[in-house]
């Protein structure tokens, strides 16, 4: 990626969402989640090539909702690099019993989102981000059952990242590693959702492996 202009792209749920605006305001278009902590420090750092980011993070979607959008909000953006971190939502709607979450369309999905992605933009680089959770606040109660279904999407995720190529970047194991440091809900306030501390955590991991990868943004 030696472009002047590397079109980098974030996807996902709530999480990649941040809160972001929906128009064009700059002090808010990339939210304030990870993605803005990433973009942030190599808008800075590559300021002489004036790299681009965007970010289509949506909460609440599943990884069948991305599916269902990808022409829109990522096949047409043309990036050199897209990021996903999508599961949670997938595992949540699952063990609480809703309609949408009665049929399990992780795997299929997230396989139909990558070939698709390989077939239409075989050159963009991709990045498959861990899902994860901490046992605090909506998983301390049914913790088995969230350990249970995110590791299963974990290991899905892993596997998808060798089958096609793709840079993994793994989150669960530094989050564990951390509640070393403090306790869970210091990072993920309510078991799903990082706080600053968390967000900052998934940064610098993003960061650490994906600029020491064949993707790297330079």
């Amino acid at each position: 990626m030696t472009a002047s202009k590397t079109t980098v792209l974030f996807q996902g749920d709530s999480i990649t969402d941040g809160a972001r605006s929906r128009d064009e305001d700059q002090n808010h278009i990339l939210g304030h989640s990870y993605a803005y902590m990433i973009s942030a420090k190599l808008s800075y750092e590559l300021a002489e090539r004036k790299p681009h980011f965007i970010n289509r993070g949506i909460s609440g979607n599943r990884v069948s909702d991305l599916y269902a959008r990808w022409n829109e909000d990522a096949i047409s953006l043309k990036p050199d690099l897209i990021s996903l971190l999508i599961g949670v939502n997938d595992v949540w709607r699952t063990i609480s019993g809703e309609a949408s979450g009665v049929t399990d369309r992780f795997e299929r999905a997230y396989r139909h989102l990558l070939e698709e992605t390989r077939e239409v933009l075989p050159e963009t680089g991709l990045v498959l981000c861990e899902p994860f959770i901490l046992k605090t606040g909506a998983t301390a109660g049914r913790w088995e059952e969230w350990v249970e279904r995110v590791g299963s999407y974990q290991a899905i995720v892993r596997k998808l990242a060798s089958e096609f190529g793709t840079v993994f970047v793994p989150l669960q194991g530094a989050f564990d590693a951390a509640c070393n440091r403090a306790e869970a809900s210091y990072w993920i306030w309510d078991g799903v959702h990082p706080t600053a501390a968390g967000h900052e955590l998934i940064a610098r991991e993003w960061l650490s492996v994906v600029q020491n990868s064949p993707v790297a943004i330079r």
